[in-house]
């Protein structure tokens, strides 16, 4: 029998498009049918043409085109995200096959698991966030709305992270440590103790940074 693949757009079409358009295409189970952009620049990425701006979204839904939010700004993929749920689209969870999902853990629409991501027992990712390439998410972790948890970053068990908040690159986070709303987690930062919202932190042992 053949399968019937989801027909799914792209909304976006910087540098962090071209990443989810080869994860959709590494599932199989999509039909990619271009990207849309209101500022786009270009006309294609990886092959797939930019269609064009918002004013098509609502022509799309009516084909049963599902979508997918390429845009790595946390507040901005939230307001767009809640946006197309409003209009009706349909914003499957994207996972790499190489990604390791327990079966408990609970993922949230619209969300995207990169490669060789890691989501533990328990855990839950609300929508819109980002499990980026090779970030490990370990057991009964709380990853807010739109959070950004990026690449090679390892979150140890019980860890809270607040909505539209960024763990970079290579962060290391301790047991049961909550990183507050809108806060940002430096690059290569070991997070030992709470980060309230709305703060940058980073360095080992991560501390707030603030303004000269």
């Amino acid at each position: 029998m053949i399968r019937v693949k989801q027909k799914i757009v792209v909304v976006g079409a910087g540098d962090h498009a071209k990443v989810v358009v080869e994860t959709l295409w590494s599932i199989g189970n999509f039909e990619v049918v271009g990207l849309v952009d209101p500022s786009f620049t270009c006309t294609e990425v990886l092959g797939l043409f930019v269609l064009g701006g918002d004013e098509l979204l609502p022509g799309l839904l009516q084909q049963d085109v599902a979508a997918i939010i390429a845009i790595g700004s946390n507040s901005k993929r939230q307001q767009i995200g809640q946006s197309l749920l409003k209009m009706g689209f349909v914003l499957p969870p994207v996972i790499h096959p190489s990604a390791h999902i327990s079966p408990s853990a609970t993922i949230g629409q619209g969300t995207i698991v990169m490669a060789r991501a890691v989501v533990g027992t328990l855990s839950i990712v609300n929508e819109l966030a980002i499990i980026n390439t090779g970030a490990i998410v370990e057991h009964d972790n709380n990853i807010g709305n739109a959070a950004h948890i990026a690449p090679g970053a390892a979150l140890a068990g019980r860890v809270q992270v607040g909505d539209r908040a960024l763990v970079g690159v290579g962060s290391a986070v301790r047991p049961g440590i909550s990183i507050g709303s809108d806060s940002v987690v430096g690059v290569g930062s070991a997070v030992v103790e709470d980060v309230p919202s709305g703060k940058t932190v980073a360095g080992s042992p991560a501390r707030e940074l603030r303004d000269k």
